[in-house]
């Protein structure tokens, strides 16, 4: 059998574990919002058209910030839009996704929503279309209490109490060609500056985050985030990055996609580092990876123009889930410097949770991985030392064939997440008897299934699921082929 070992020790820490780590994305995209998290005409939902029934997996999935409203949809999107008595709200043409807005769920039913679900709002603002003012309008209307036009007119539509903001994206994915108001770097650092300027002026303590790059095959990436942050280091405390990773015809290259989330990330600090150096300043910007998952293909648009259509619905398979897992463990691999991250998205759309209009709502197979390692990952990411064989992969050169990340609790649990990505054999991971002294593998936890490309859907809810293996009796585990892994240590 390969074998692969794992060493470290609670003295060597890395960083806390950042609760923010385990966040989602609710955009105006297919059936997200309008058929996802809001349907009033559904048994489950509350007077104000929530679906209960998705509340309770958004809780159970542990998810602690959402962001809001996108997204492609951001960069054209009117925030006014949304606000007052419904029968008042305009519907509108949205190009990003070829539909109709009907504007039914706007800012103030969603940040009602996030008080329900128990997550911190994270808002996007349209730097596409619009700007500095547009911002300041917002920001003026969320977060300020009372005494003047926007604050009192936010009262006047039910909401007395601010919604008290403090995470804000200045813009979305603003290098794409994609992008309704695509800008080029200067453009838009200038623009991020200018704004990040003016809303800190009404709220210093504000938390904003500048566009990075759409994802690492971008033609301008590393550039794009050192043309930005030259323009506003001083400004911005995070940068995004965005990735999705699709299953196509090379499975071994899709197992290694961690590989590549995990190169991303370096190069982004790697850049505002030397930015920073190169500019005097002692400003450490971290890194909000606020997009990323599996995608197997995105949807082409609808022909017609409709509201909430199924825009990429993916189905996960079990391959899915171990990959996404294995791209959970990278970014608490990297909690030292990547201080948000977010799961694209929440319901429906590349999602964990899937509905249907009258009909159940359920767990895919990511929802599983996400969930526990929400759960079980806690205090502190500690530094590992690992050995394991490697393998070829087409897309990404020789990497691993195991990937793993340890969390340590004060009372002395620890918790080993490992992906085995080998597609044929198990994996026997030996966890260095030195690192847990007095401890025993107390609980395995695996996520695997010997048909890869199985799925839970509204007809099978539970056909893919988690099993707990008897554990081992002393310091190796077994790992199954293409499997994600939890192992619970405890003192004996």
């Amino acid at each position: 059998m390969l074998t692969a070992r794992l060493s470290f020790s609670p003295a060597f820490p890395l960083a806390p574990v950042r609760r923010r780590l385990f966040g989602g994305f609710v955009e105006h995209m297919g059936r997200c919002v309008y058929g996802g998290i809001y349907d009033p005409a559904h048994p489950s939902a509350g007077a104000d058209g929530f679906r209960g029934d998705v509340l309770a997996l958004v809780r159970e999935l542990g998810v602690t910030v959402v962001r809001y409203p996108g997204g492609n949809f951001v960069s054209g999107y009117r925030w006014e839009d949304g606000i007052g008595p419904r029968a008042n709200r305009p519907v509108r043409l949205d190009p990003a996704w070829h539909s109709v807005e009907t504007n039914e769920v706007g800012l103030d039913e969603f940040n009602r929503w996030t008080r329900r679900a128990e997550v911190e709002p994270m808002l996007a603002l349209n730097l596409g279309t619009r700007g500095v003012q547009h911002a300041l309008d917002l920001l003026e209307y969320a977060n300020h209490p009372s005494g003047t036009r926007l604050s009192d007119f936010r009262t006047a539509n039910g909401t007395p109490v601010p919604h008290g903001i403090r995470l804000w994206c200045l813009g979305n994915e603003m290098d794409g060609s994609w992008q309704i108001g695509h800008k080029t770097a200067d453009e838009y650092g200038r623009l991020a500056a200018e704004t990040a300027r003016a809303m800190r002026m009404v709220d210093p303590g504000l938390e904003l985050v500048a566009c990075g790059s759409s994802h690492s095959r971008m033609s301008t990436f590393g550039a794009w985030e050192s043309t930005v942050l030259e323009r506003a280091i001083e400004q911005i405390d995070h940068i995004s990055a965005h990735a999705y990773y699709a299953p196509a015809d090379d499975l071994g290259s899709f197992l290694a996609s961690a590989t590549d989330m995990d190169r991303m990330i370096s190069s982004v600090v790697a850049t505002a580092d030397a930015v920073a150096a190169r500019a005097g300043s002692r400003r450490k910007i971290t890194v909000a990876f606020d997009e990323w998952n599996v995608w197997h293909q995105p949807s082409e648009p609808p022909d017609e123009w409709t509201r909430a259509p199924r825009i990429s619905e993916d189905t996960f398979t079990v391959a899915d889930a171990v990959v996404a897992g294995d791209l959970l463990i990278t970014l608490l691999n990297h909690a030292d410097r990547v201080a948000v991250a977010c799961q694209a998205q929440l319901v429906n759309v590349l999602a964990p949770i899937r509905t249907e209009p009258d009909g159940p709502a359920w767990r895919q197979t990511i929802f599983h991985p996400f969930a526990l390692t929400a759960r079980l990952a806690r205090a502190t990411v500690l530094r590992t030392e690992f050995e394991a064989p490697e393998y070829d992969t087409a897309r990404y050169g020789r990497v691993p064939l195991v990937s793993a990340t340890v969390t340590h609790q004060p009372d002395g649990e620890a918790v080993v997440f490992a992906v085995n990505r080998h597609r044929h054999e198990p994996i026997e991971l030996t966890v260095d008897p030195a690192a847990v002294a007095g401890h025993a593998i107390a609980e395995h936890i695996v996520l695997t299934d010997a048909d890869l490309t199985a799925t839970n859907t509204c007809d099978a809810p539970e056909r893919v699921r988690p099993r707990r293996l008897s554990p081992p009796p002393g310091a190796a585990v077994e790992l199954p082929p293409v499997s994600w892994n939890a192992l619970r240590l405890r003192k004996a």
